[in-house]
This record gives structure tokens, C-alpha cells and sequence, in this order.
């Protein structure tokens, strides 16, 4: 599979592009908040840290290996502020399967723009990329990512129990997870 990313993707509220090396200000602000930082893996929410991260992302085009990964900028349309990133992440090329993620400002939740940014990263996942499955996973604390995966049609598979120590604790894991068949009965291409 080889699939390059250019140019963007036009929602009715959002634009989803690459990342720009201008975009740091607006991930400073929202990656290093206490309510972002604590579901995420990383917890180094310094500025040195945030441009590495940002570094990775700009460089994050193409689908060419197992383990590349698709992770675009989140923009409202209205204001051209960075709100969030989206990621795509191919996971396994034997069993062509996909991991989605979301990180979104606190300023911008519960409006609707997780779920309208998701909806076309998943839409690359299986028209354009022929992904089998998408998984979603999430802290199990983290309800409303979990709510988000559900209202994205992904079905919850797994809760597993202690399965990580993070940031200095045990957490459960839910895994949400959404079929090629399941997408295209529910969005049909024209």
C-alpha cells in the first residue's frame, strides 16, 4: 500500500490538513492542559517536547509501512484556529488494521467537531486504504472518548483491566472497533 496525503479535507465546520510548522502555539496551548495530558501516553508537556511532537507530525504525509501514521491538524473554518489533531496509524499490514485517535482543546469539546473530524479519517481508512478494521482505545475513565468511538459506529470489543501502568498507575483499557463491512453498510460510497 503506498498512499500519500496533499492537500486537505473540507468539512461543513472544519478544514483537516498536514501540520505546519506554525501551528505550535495553538499545541502549547491546549497539549500541555492537566484535563488533555491525562489520558495521553506522554506526560512531557514542555515546549522542547511539544515541537518534537509537532516535528513527527509534519512529517506524518503517507501510508507507506506498518507503523506510519496519518495525523492531521484540526482547524475551524470559521476562525482558522488549530482546536485538535486527528491520527490514522496502520497497525498491522498482515491484518490490515487501523488505530484512530483524537486529542481536542477543552475549549472545543462536546460541539461536535471530534466526531466530524473522525468521521473522514476513517473514510480514508477504508476507501481509500482498504483497512479490514479501525480500532479505537481509550483510557476507561475517559467516557467521552469512549462516547465519541460509539457515535463514530465503532462497537466496544474489549475492556481489559490493569492491562497498563501509566504515569505512575494501573489503568483499564476499552477498545472500540469499527469493520470495513459495518462502514460501508452505514456509509455507502456514491
Amino acid at each position: 500500500m503506498s498512499y500519500v496525503f496533499t492537500g486537505s479535507v473540507l468539512t461543513p465546520r472544519l478544514e483537516l490538513r498536514l501540520f505546519r510548522h506554525n501551528d505550535f502555539a495553538a499545541l502549547f496551548g491546549f497539549e500541555g492542559r492537566p484535563e488533555v495530558m491525562r489520558y495521553l501516553y506522554w506526560d512531557d508537556s514542555s515546549a522542547e517536547a511539544v515541537r518534537e511532537r509537532l516535528r513527527r507530525r509534519i512529517a506524518s504525509d503517507r501510508f507507506e509501512n506498518e507503523g506510519d501514521a496519518l495525523m492531521l491538524a484540526v482547524v475551524r473554518r470559521d476562525t482558522t484556529a488549530v482546536i485538535g489533531h486527528v491520527m490514522l496509524h496502520w497497525a498491522s499490514k498482515e491484518h490490515q488494521q487501523g488505530e484512530l485517535g483524537f486529542v481536542f482543546d477543552p475549549e472545543h469539546q462536546g460541539q461536535g467537531y471530534a466526531a466530524e473530524a473522525c468521521l473522514p479519517l476513517l473514510a480514508i481508512a477504508f476507501d481509500e486504504l482498504g483497512l479490514h478494521r479501525v480500532l479505537g482505545r481509550a483510557d476507561a475513565r475517559n467516557t467521552a472518548s469512549i462516547a465519541l468511538q460509539r457515535r463514530l459506529g465503532m462497537r466496544q470489543e474489549a475492556h481489559l483491566v490493569q492491562n497498563e501502568f501509566v504515569k505512575g498507575e494501573w489503568t483499564d483499557e476499552v477498545d472500540c472497533a469499527v469493520l470495513a463491512t459495518e462502514w460501508a453498510a452505514s456509509h455507502p460510497r456514491p
